[in-house]
């Protein structure tokens, strides 16, 4: 298959003759990767079998991680869910369009093949206006999970699904760096009090103050879990670089001193190593390769570089990897869970 690229931008989107095309690709059953707010996305029909089950081999995707159905106009959530509690109208009153996305009852319109077998679907109502344009032009209801290999850091530009996607897919969108950098906020409103199963953007905070009560879900925090996972991103290894990643925790003088003797103990073992830190800090290493994310605790910068540094990290064959922990709050709450996954559950605390 021979990948067409075309390059749009928000204000050019709407209407143009690359939107149109892709739009057909997607009512065809074919695959278009394209820009979101978060990261890249990997669209097919959301009501058609067989483009799920197209987006699954594209990536090397296990069958029942469940993928977000896109929409670009909230009364089609009525469509493709049913029972929709009062709690997924005050979050999509409050922070749609934007990167949260809610879990709900499905109805008989969205095949199980796009649900990995569960009764439930994710929906989400991006904000890029790139995508609510390829939205309506595929139909309305757009399955995609991120544009990436299944287990790669997932993409926050196109020269990333580029070298993904490249003769897996029928068109490659490009829009530019995403704003974001990490997936949207996943909850699930389908058992009791409302759960965060994946932190991104939209934080536990602002979910609290719209809802008053939220659970959290332990694999956010790294645990694992062999259930059937509810959302993408729950159970498998995700986000990873090539090279052996490792965090570590704890005061900044003892984070420095123990990524430097692991630094060097790697050096003498004749391995290529990079460091991902603050700016601060970065003067203090001694790797072949330190990643800046920004100033400490500027975590909007941290989201918008992260996936890009774990790439640069395989572009630069990075052999061991060692990375400062991010905070537990917040922002830093998602930034932990996508490092967490990325490591491999690596962590140690000095």
């Amino acid at each position: 298959m021979k990948t067409e690229y075309v390059f749009l931008t928000e204000e050019t989107a709407e209407n143009s003759g690359e939107i149109r095309r892709a739009g057909e690709i997607i009512k065809s059953g074919g695959l278009v990767a394209f820009p979101t707010e978060t990261v890249y996305g990997l669209g097919g029909d959301a009501l058609n079998p067989a483009s799920s089950a197209k987006i699954y081999a594209a990536k090397g995707r296990p069958s029942d991680n469940p993928l977000i159905v896109h929409i670009a106009d909230l009364k089609d959530a009525e469509f493709i869910a049913e029972d929709i509690p009062d709690a997924f109208f005050k979050l999509a009153d409050a922070l749609w369009p934007g990167p949260l996305t809610m879990i709900v009852k499905k109805s008989g319109a969205v095949p199980y093949e796009t649900t990995g077998g569960l009764d439930t679907v994710a929906i989400r109502f991006p904000s890029n206006r790139i995508a609510q344009a390829l939205i309506r032009a595929g139909g309305g209801f757009i399955a995609a999970p991120s544009a990436n290999r299944s287990g790669r850091p997932s993409p926050t530009m196109a020269q990333y699904c580029r070298e993904d996607l490249d003769g897996l897919v029928e068109m490659i969108i490009d829009g530019g760096q995403v704003g974001i950098g990490v997936e949207s906020t996943i909850v699930d409103l389908t058992e009791g009090e409302p759960t965060l199963l994946r932190p991104g953007y939209v934080t536990p905070g602002m979910l609290k103050e719209i809802l008053g009560g939220l659970s959290v879900d332990p694999t956010i925090y790294g645990n694992e879990t062999s259930a059937r996972p509810k959302a993408p991103g729950m159970r498998y290894r995700h986000y990873a670089p090539s090279g052996e990643l490792t965090i570590v925790e704890g005061s900044t003088e003892n984070v420095v001193s123990y990524i430097n003797e692991a630094v060097l103990e790697a050096k003498k073992a004749g391995k290529k190593t990079g460091v991902i830190c603050a700016e601060e800090t970065a003067p203090l290493y001694g790797a072949d390769r330190v990643f800046i994310t920004g100033k400490r605790g500027d975590e909007e910068a941290a989201a918008r570089e992260l996936f890009r540094i774990l790439r640069m990290s395989d572009d630069e064959h990075l052999e061991v990897i060692y990375a400062e922990a991010f905070g537990s709050e917040g922002l830093g709450l998602a930034l932990m869970n996508r490092m967490i996954k990325a490591a491999g559950h690596r962590i140690v605390r000095v």
